[in-house]
């Protein structure tokens, strides 16, 4: 494997130790990740550090439109000389050999656009509920299977909150299965597939950290095939709103922390559930527009008709 140019920005120890993390990311639960510290040697991650772009420069508008606490940039090459080696590194077939070599997962390929990667930055406040991504490439015909995450915040406590969680079933679990504290030149791997539930917990620094936020540089690859039995259906990314806490049982006493919980979770189901009938009602109105939309009309007409 010519890991020359691989070897330029990764941890030469993280290249020797390849099959020991390939043991790893197979047998991690609840789906196949890596937790790996000091991945990138340490000058150049300082470096990305550096050079992170300011909040303001990304893009920071939710998706309803409005001034949100994330903001992402995927124009990599724009941040300066750190960031166009980095690009030039992950899509050198060294690097790309050496992640699959850790993975298991042969003929990766790298995403030229950064779609939903390169820079994200979270203020406090910021949390992300779990959710399984995309599953192919928003404009080619690949499969999505690796998310690749490396964390640069050189002053982190878990207890603030922030920390990557991985979960079996969001639908039933309150708490993960893992939670991996997003410190400086920590990186994880992890498969992306139809059970890769991922999210992290609300940011909440103290005050005397108040200016702080979560860092990271995301990458994803991709694969032209994946095993039939792994495939899906094209589907967007797909969230699952975060259950009670366990504490929350029968017999025990609310208490006011407690009922703000409630309600905030209420009025975050709310919001998703407002999201999907706004969606709904977009989608609807442009089924309707145009001759397709006249010809649809009509054919609803007719089958109505028939139907009587």
């Amino acid at each position: 494997m010519d890991e020359r140019t691989a070897s330029t920005i990764i941890n030469p120890d993280v290249l020797s130790a390849v099959n020991g993390l390939q043991a790893a990311f197979r047998s991690a639960d609840p789906f196949p990740h890596v937790v790996i510290d000091n991945f990138l040697d340490d000058s150049f991650a300082r470096e990305l550090l550096a050079a992170f772009p300011s909040f303001e420069r990304g893009n920071y508008i939710g998706d309803d439109g409005k001034p949100g606490a994330k903001s992402t940039l995927d124009k990599v090459r724009s941040l300066g000389p750190a960031y166009e080696r980095l690009d030039d590194a992950i899509k050198s077939p060294g690097f790309l050999e050496a992640i699959g070599r850790i993975t298991g997962i042969d003929g990766l390929l790298y995403d030229p656009w950064y779609l939903g990667g390169g820079t994200h930055d979270n203020r406090n406040g910021a949390s992300l509920d779990p959710h399984v991504d995309f599953n192919f490439h928003p404009s080619e015909r690949w499969h999505r299977r690796l998310n690749l995450i490396v964390y640069l915040n050189p002053e982190w406590d878990a207890a603030w909150g922030g920390n990557l969680e991985l979960f079996r079933d969001p639908y039933t679990q309150a708490t993960p299965t893992q939670a991996v504290t997003p410190v400086f030149n920590r990186c994880v791997i992890f498969e992306t597939s139809e059970r890769s539930w991922h999210a992290f917990d609300q940011i909440a620094f103290p005050a005397r950290h108040a200016e702080l936020s979560r860092r990271s540089v995301a990458l994803y690859f991709y694969t032209k095939d994946r095993p039939e039995e792994e495939t899906a259906d094209r589907h967007t990314t797909y969230y699952v709103k975060r259950q009670l806490p366990d504490h929350l049982a029968e017999g025990h006493t609310l208490s006011a922390a407690d009922v703000d919980v409630i309600r905030g979770l209420i009025a975050q189901r709310d919001g998703h559930i407002r999201l999907l009938y706004d969606e709904n009602t977009s989608l609807l109105k442009a089924q309707d527009k145009g001759f397709g939309g006249h010809l649809l009309y009509l054919a609803k007409r007719a089958y109505v008709r028939i139907r009587r």
